[in-house]
């Protein structure tokens, strides 16, 4: 806080716009901005601090006459006390912390039994990201929506709303794809939920750009969760649909204007999308990834598309940050149409170098249940099989595919020669007309194709048995990418036996480390016997936190890591003494 009031000093800025992270939601940075004579661009300290704290927020809302869920927020934070009312409540319940904010110290407990573990690890995390370990525990609605309106305040006392996003699709409690308005809403829920939201606005005279957070359930009955006091990651959906720059209006309005439009002059066209792009892997439980951008190609922003990202081809994703790569939006007439242009413009977006979220994100916007807007906060969990289709081994078309691109980049002239892939052996012939005849074990394709350039790509241009295809081609070391509207596909050419590393087994069976990052707590020491499930350690890398259990029964022999150590990536974490069994089979 005290550099950027100092660097804001140096500068003689007038106004310091806090952007989206933590530091936007700060009460003391709000105040502190005051004292020092700058503008803070966001609302005034004490909207700030009603909103922050969820308990207040929650009392402050009731009586505004803003439908509220169940819950418990008091000052006694006892264990047994917080137990108690969660028995009351009723299973299942949410802990949350009470100045969480992006999913941190926020846990679902689905029976008593596991209470306790669920708290002291909500409390944690809510230690080390806000500085403040208490919690609130309120009624968990199934299968939710979570529908957010977007609200605007201003010095004289005026408010209005931009209607509604829907952030239903989410994994790990962070939102991963976003729309507005909301599907299958009528036009009297919209105006309910944004006049509800106005009404909260209103209630701590808020000013600035606000969203008012809903939980929704299956009868669009809605409940005030709450309220994130700045703009928010996806706000560029709204303005897709209202027509405005609403960084602009937080400027004028910092400046003492009025809001630029009055509620009758805001009007909802068309339908918006952000996908947001991570480098994470969505098979291995959306594990965040780091590691090098080696290709990136986007796809053309224009009006209607819409590309914000902070990295560039060569850069490096780092362990330190949230590993989002960029956000995606896109803008069309209707739903249908924007659904067709997000997957378009998602088949555009190509990465090599590290594991992506993007043939995840075309699987679930091409999903039927997306498609009919069936949304809901459980969505990725309920078809979590349709929309992780493990990988195929490529079709052998792609494969020929994969040998033309090959052969026309080394301008091969040779009659035959032979490519590996997956251990397929392809037999080329070629033809002196200029086309290659190629055999995969007993089956025979005419291929024929050529390489062109577009915009610093190289593209295929191809036909296998007479039915034509284009991708982009890019050859990286000893592996083939072919990008499609397909998908992605990854062909490996090998290596010969004497050039590849023996790859090492996890140290006696003990669990290796997800993902590089910090050992935050250590449960077990030398000697310790312990059940396959219970907790190692935890470790926090790209600002979460990750329970490592046991993979089996044993007895720990070795731990490699004390409490404050950095483990690196797929580094064994503990060592389990050798049983019986193992020993026999090794003699």
């Amino acid at each position: 806080m005290e550099k950027i009031i100092q660097v804001a000093k140096t500068s003689a800025a007038q106004a310091i716009h806090p952007g989206y992270g933590f530091l936007s939601e700060n009460m003391e940075f709000a105040e502190l901005c005051k004292q020092e004579g700058i503008i803070f661009i966001g609302p005034p300290p004490s909207a700030i601090r009603d909103m922050g704290i969820k308990s207040t927020s929650k009392s402050i809302m009731a009586a505004a006459g803003v439908p509220v869920v169940e819950g418990y927020h008091g000052e006694d934070q006892s264990d047994q006390c917080l137990k108690e009312h969660a028995g009351r409540i009723g299973y299942p319940v949410m802990i949350k912390a009470v100045r969480g904010g992006g999913g941190k110290g926020m846990r679902i407990v689905r029976s008593e039994q596991e209470f306790q573990e669920q708290l002291e690890s909500a409390r944690r995390e809510a230690k080390k990201s806000f500085n403040d370990d208490a919690v609130l525990i309120e009624k968990f609605v199934d299968t939710p929506r979570h529908v957010e309106v977007q609200v605007f305040g201003d010095h004289h006392g005026n408010a209005v709303y931009l209607f509604e996003r829907d952030c239903s699709v989410q994994r790990r409690h962070q939102k991963i794809i976003e729309e507005a308005p909301a599907p299958g809403i009528k036009p009297e829920v919209r105006k309910k939920l944004g006049e509800a939201a106005v009404r909260a606005a209103k209630a701590v005279n808020y000013v600035g750009a606000g969203t008012v957070e809903f939980i929704m359930d299956s009868k669009h009955n809605f409940y005030f969760m709450e309220m994130n006091t700045r703009l928010q990651v996806e706000h560029p959906v709204t303005e897709m649909i209202t027509g405005t720059d609403l960084v602009e209006w937080q400027l004028r309005i910092a400046a003492g204007e009025k809001i630029p439009l009055s509620q009758e002059e805001i009007t909802l066209q068309g339908h918006a999308f952000e996908a947001r792009i991570y480098a994470e892997d969505p098979s291995n439980n959306f594990m965040p990834g780091a590691g090098p951008l080696v290709h990136l190609s986007t796809p053309r922003a224009d009006p209607s598309t819409r590309i914000e990202t902070g990295v560039r081809q060569g850069d490096e994703v780092s362990v330190h940050y949230d590993p989002m790569i960029a956000k995606l939006v896109v803008w069309a007439a209707d739903r249908q149409a924007a659904l067709t242009k997000l997957r378009y413009s998602l088949r555009q977006y190509n990465i090599i170098g590290l594991h992506t979220n993007i043939d995840f994100l075309l699987n679930l916007s091409g999903h039927p249940e997306f498609e009919a807007g069936n949304v809901h906060t459980d969505f990725i969990p309920q078809h979590h099989k349709e929309l992780l289709l493990s990988r195929k081994a490529a079709a052998k078309e792609s494969l020929c595919q994969a040998a033309l691109g090959l052969i026309l980049k080394e301008k091969a002239m040779t009659d035959a020669f032979t490519l590996q892939a997956h251990d397929v052996a392809i037999a080329v012939t070629y033809n002196h007309d200029g086309s290659y005849s190629m055999q995969i074990e007993d089956k025979t394709f005419q291929v024929l194709g050529d390489l062109y350039s577009e915009e610093d790509c190289t593209y295929l241009k191809c036909s296998v048995n007479g039915v034509a295809s284009k991708a982009k081609l890019i050859i990286l070391e000893n592996t083939i990418y072919l990008f499609s509207k397909e998908g992605s596909i990854e062909i490996d050419i090998p290596v010969p036996k004497y050039l590849s590393s023996v790859s090492s087994e996890g140290t006696q069976g003990g669990p290796l480390a997800p993902m590089t990052g910090t050992i935050e707590k250590v449960f077990v020491k030398a000697g310790d016997k312990v059940k396959a499930g219970d907790s190692l350690m935890v470790m926090i890398a790209m600002k979460m936190e990750h329970t490592i259990k046991a993979p089996k029964d044993g007895t720990i022999k070795k731990v490699f890591y004390r409490e404050g150590a950095q483990a690196n990536r797929h580094t064994p974490l503990v060592e389990f003494e050798e049983e019986e069994s193992d020993k026999r089979e090794s003699e």
